[in-house]
This record gives C-alpha cells, sequence and structure tokens, in this order.
C-alpha cells in the first residue's frame, strides 16, 4: 500500500523528536488497528480496544461499547464482509488541550472499498474516523461516512414519501 511508505516517512520524522514518542506510538496503533479491520480479524482488533471503549457513528445517535463493537465487527465478518479494502488512508496525530475531549487523538482519512458476500455488491467510502488514544488503548472513537452513499452504490433506491 502507497500510504504506508507516506505513513513511514511521516513517523520516522515525528521519531526525530524524542519528545514525540506518544504521538509515534499512536500513530503505529492506530496503523496496525485499521490494518487489522482490513484484514477482518476481530480479535486483534479486541486487543487495540480499551476496555471502557465507546465507538460513536456513523449515524447520529450511534453509540457501541467494546463487547458490542466487537460482536458487530464478528457478525460483520461472518455473514456480510467479504473483503475490506484501504485503497487511501491518511492518519494525522492531534492534541486537544483542554473540554470534555482532552487528549491524544489520532485521525484517519480514508478511501474504502467494501465487498459484500454472496454477490451483493460491492462499495466505495470516503470515512473518517478520529480515536482517541489513552495508555495505548483506542478509548473513544467518531467515525462518520455517507451510509445513504453506500445503501445508493448498492442499489437502493430512496423515495420522498410526499412523492408517493
Amino acid at each position: 500500500m502507497k500510504n504506508i511508505l507516506i505513513l513511514g516517512i511521516f513517523i520516522s520524522l515525528i521519531a526525530c523528536n524524542p519528545g514525540n514518542k506518544v504521538t509515534q506510538a499512536n500513530l503505529e496503533l492506530i496503523d496496525n488497528y485499521v490494518t487489522a479491520v482490513e484484514n477482518m480479524d476481530f480479535d486483534a482488533m479486541d486487543t487495540y480496544l480499551a476496555e471502557d471503549y465507546i465507538g460513536i457513528g456513523p449515524s447520529y445517535g450511534d453509540t457501541i461499547n467494546k463487547t458490542g463493537a466487537i460482536k458487530n465487527w464478528n457478525k460483520n465478518v461472518q455473514d456480510l464482509y467479504q473483503k475490506i479494502e484501504y485503497k487511501r488512508s491518511q492518519i494525522l496525530p492531534a492534541k486537544v488541550d483542554e473540554g470534555e475531549n482532552k487528549g491524544d487523538w489520532v485521525s484517519n482519512w480514508a478511501e474504502m472499498e467494501i465487498t459484500y458476500k454472496d454477490n451483493k455488491g460491492k462499495v466505495t467510502l470516503w470515512a473518517n474516523t478520529v480515536y482517541k488514544i489513552a495508555n495505548g488503548k483506542i478509548v473513544k472513537s467518531y467515525t462518520f461516512y455517507n451510509e445513504a452513499d453506500a445503501l445508493e452504490q448498492l442499489g437502493y433506491i430512496f423515495i420522498n414519501p410526499n412523492d408517493l
């Protein structure tokens, strides 16, 4: 993957500054997590999520804990997804200095291609997930992507009820 080379250069630049060891470790953690998602390895995903992990999104009101997230991934791997491929991926560190979300974060912007089982189709999504990292684990994530776009790519048609 071309982005691994870019990530390697980025991590090397960060590594030159001894004060950025936490940032480097956080970038590596998210790179490993993304690889686990791409490999549909929910056992590996489990090792990267903190016990008190909370995942939010993509829809307003979607919230899940670690147990639910691993259970969903397991079900999706068995029943839904044939393949997940990150066509392009960029991860960037950020630090929030105050407020409710104070801490170390890593953002992953990605172009993902998901192939569904049983010839149900393929979708390409632009997705962004931001991960809060504490003590070497992912403690929180916010995921954003256009679910309607994915459904349209699978052939769903949206009709305004007022037009019926």
